[in-house]
């Protein structure tokens, strides 16, 4: 009888021992917490994207094809299309996010990360939330005060705020639910992209690299805000463990490709994580698209030697633990800032007559890449783009780019126009994939540029501005009405279909500008995206025929989303203009440039009849430029550091965009003190223009008025039309 007790008491503890298991591996499965229903709800939401009512993550789906199953709007009456509601925003800045819809309610970020929640069908205003980002953390922004989307589940919201707060939000009232500080806010980082939620952990990485950070991605708890791992994605400066779980991989293979000279340990080397975050269901694994080092310049960074992990590169982790499982480099040893950041895309493909679990890939480098997502071997890698110049192709056996010798320019000593620039073939607009005619829609453009080794003190490394190893200073346009021309001429966009199957290019259409929006596509057969010049398009997806074209008055560079309330199919999208593009370029925006900036919400229905009120009859500013002064030496010293420290956010030649001041027409530019008020005392500071005294003495500033004034008078002078100021 004992024996019996004994052995009825062994299964017993089995048992126990058996549910345990079970009960842990059901933990594991949701990152080591459980999820109550509502959270379980949007899990099973996110793995398939559901039957297109909502549009539940910002890429649909955890496959992030941004494909929506709908059919109600199709290619036979997609041209009746016209505006349900729309909602006006606060901020003239880039709107870069993709509305999110669940259960009727649409969310979506604006600039400055600030959120709205409207009903979807009505456009009633639900609730609004405000993070109050200081206007100065603008400063640490590259491309921006942009924010690309929000994440939903369960009952919060989540979004990462411009000054690195992740913050979750009860997604019914707006309500602050918890924020943790994700990075040190003494350091020049900033978050733009939009978090991902995956086993009740919410995935966040971070933007900076161009001033000099160290990247890295970290998992919060969704219900805490607490952090559970970290993956760093380039190496501690001093090769040391940081206690994260990338340590095994950096001690055992990534610490070697990484110089024992070089800037990268001081800068921290960059590698930041800023947009591409995916989380694969069926292997369990997540992607992050990985960006450029800092310096850009190989040769500084890392004294020219080693690929540098991993800069550029699609690394493959763990889902539960965040630990490493493989990568791809792209770009070995970047030197040209062509991140890997670039949205990611998860599909199947039959490859050598197998059913192959493949990414999608179309970073800045130009070349679209598909990977096996089980393994991260590379299966092809064709051009996109035409005019590719820094690499001929890849050698798919080594995986490795087939580099022209001259496009590394730190060793040549040598200038070298690259195409792409670092504005990339394609940059972070999202694009689409459709499972019916196997294409993906890619946003692209080709925007050259000119890359110089440092030269002078001025380029060297400085407590503000970019710190990029190149001479940006020097490559600024000349005197010269020709090379304006030129520079217009060569900065295009174009929607491109591109096959994975075969390799190239099915259909492409071209705009007249670059820095157009991203695409979404759908069953109907049609693929949707907004222009820089104000147009929303509709194409068939199959053959690229344009079946809608409506006139939005303002830039669109977010990507629409759809979704369908009580039988009503609808598309949502934002408009503004704002971002690198536009910052950077002047007068290469084109006919972009001269569109007017407003920042709305829009949201079409086939049959709807609201309309927009009337643009600004002109966004042209007075322009009366003040008596030039100062000495050639003084202008030429203005010049540099203008193209150093102002043509990131103020345009190539101080020629403005739309929507940060154009300092041609600045009130301050005739008085000096005035000017010397905001450039070295801050007196702008709350809306982002610090003070530059750490890099700049009052000497310096008069000897950018009078270069900026001299622009002034140059541009007026000879590229009256072309060059005019536009309002903001």
């Amino acid at each position: 009888m004992a024996k019996k007790v004994f052995s009825v008491a062994l299964l017993g503890c089995a048992a126990l021992a058996l549910a345990a298991c079970d009960a842990s591996k059901n933990n594991s499965a949701s990152g080591g917490g459980s999820l109550d229903d509502a959270e379980k709800a949007s899990e099973a939401l996110l793995k398939t994207g559901g039957n297109g009512d909502d549009w539940p993550g910002i890429g649909y789906s955890y496959d992030e094809q941004r494909f929506s199953p709908l059919t109600d709007i199709n290619d036979k009456n997609v041209g009746q299309l016209g505006i349900a509601w729309f909602a006006d925003l606060e901020d003239a800045r880039g709107q870069e996010a993709t509305p999110v819809v669940v259960d009727g309610t649409l969310y979506v970020s604006h600039a400055w990360s600030k959120v709205d929640a409207w009903d979807a069908a009505t456009g009633k205003k639900l609730w609004s939330f405000d993070p109050k980002v200081p206007g100065e953390r603008a400063v640490h922004a590259c491309c921006d005060v942009v924010n690309r989307g929000v994440a939903v589940w369960g009952d919060k919201l989540f979004v990462g705020a411009l000054d690195g707060r992740l913050i979750a939000l009860d997604r019914k009232t707006g309500k602050e639910i918890w924020s943790t500080q994700t990075f040190d806010a003494s350091k020049p980082y900033t978050i733009t992209g939009a978090p991902r939620v995956v086993k009740d952990m919410v995935l966040i990485g971070n933007g900076g690299a161009e001033f000099g950070v160290r990247g890295y991605v970290t998992a919060y708890d969704a219900d805490t805000g607490k952090e559970r791992w970290r993956f760093y994605t380039a190496p501690n400066p001093k090769k040391e463990k940081d206690g994260a779980i990338s340590d095994d991989i950096f001690a055992s293979k990534g610490n070697a490709t990484w110089s024992d000279k070089g800037e990268w340990q001081i800068s921290g080397g960059g590698g930041t994580v800023w947009d591409a975050i995916v989380y694969d269901h069926d292997l369990d694994q997540i992607y992050l698209g990985v960006g450029n080092g800092n310096p850009w310049n190989h040769g500084t960074r890392s004294n020219g030697e080693g690929d540098n992990w991993f800069l550029s590169s699609v690394v493959a982790l763990d889902a539960t633990t965040g630990a490493y499982k493989w990568h791809y480099q792209e770009t070995p040893a970047e030197t040209w800032d062509y991140t890997a950041t670039q949205p990611i895309i998860l599909a199947e493909q039959t490859v050598n007559g197998k059913p192959t679990k493949v990414l999608y890939h179309a970073p800045k480098n130009g070349f679209f890449f598909t990977i096996d997502r089980t393994n991260g071997k590379l299966i092809d890698a064709k051009p996109f783009v035409d005019g590719i110049n820094w690499a001929t192709g890849y050698d798919l056996k080594t995986g490795r780019p087939i580099e022209n010798p001259e496009a590394r320019f730190y060793r040549t000593g040598k200038p070298f126009i690259a195409i792409p620039g670092a504005l990339g073939a394609h940059n972070w607009h999202p694009m689409s994939f459709n499972p019916a005619t196997g294409l993906v829609y890619i946003p692209a453009q080709q925007i050259p540029m000119g890359y110089l080794s440092d030269q002078d003190d001025l380029d060297r490394r400085q407590a503000l501005g970019f710190n990029v190893g190149t001479s940006l200073n020097k490559t600024m346009l000349p005197d010269d009405k020709a090379a304006f021309k030129a520079a217009v001429a060569a900065t295009t966009g174009r929607l491109v279909a591109f096959d994975p199957r075969a390799g190239k290019v099915a259909w492409s259409v071209a705009h007249p500008a670059a820095w157009n929006g991203g695409t979404m596509t759908t069953a109907g057969n049609l693929v949707f995206q907004g222009t820089s010049t104000g147009r929303f398009r509709a194409y068939a997806a199959d053959s690229g025929k344009q079946l809608l074209d409506l006139d939005m008055q303002s830039g669109i560079v977010s990507a629409p989303s759809t979704f369908r309330v009580n039988g009503i199919q609808y598309v949502a999208f934002m408009t503004s203009k704002g971002g690198a593009f536009p910052l950077v370029v002047g007068i290469a925006g084109g006919a972009a440039r001269k569109v007017p900036n407003i920042p709305r919400l829009v949201v079409l229905k086939v049959g709807g009849t609201a309309k927009l009120p009337a643009p600004p009859e002109t966004t042209t500013l007075a322009w009366n430029p003040p008596p030039q002064f100062g000495t050639p030496a003084q202008i030429a010293a203005g010049k540099a550091h203008f193209g150093r420290y102002c043509y990131i956010c103020h345009g190539d030649s101080a020629i403005g965009n739309g929507f940060t001041p154009d300092l041609r027409v600045s009130g301050t530019l005739a008085n000096a003190e005035a000017w010397k008020s905001v450039v070295i005392d801050g007196a702008l500071k709350d809306r982002g223009m610090v003070s530059f005294a750490p890099v700049l003495t009052p000497a310096d500033a008069e000897a950018i008025r009078a270069y900026v004034v001299d622009r002034s008078n140059w541009t007026k002078a000879n590229l009256a039309k072309d060059a005019a100021p536009v309002g903001r």
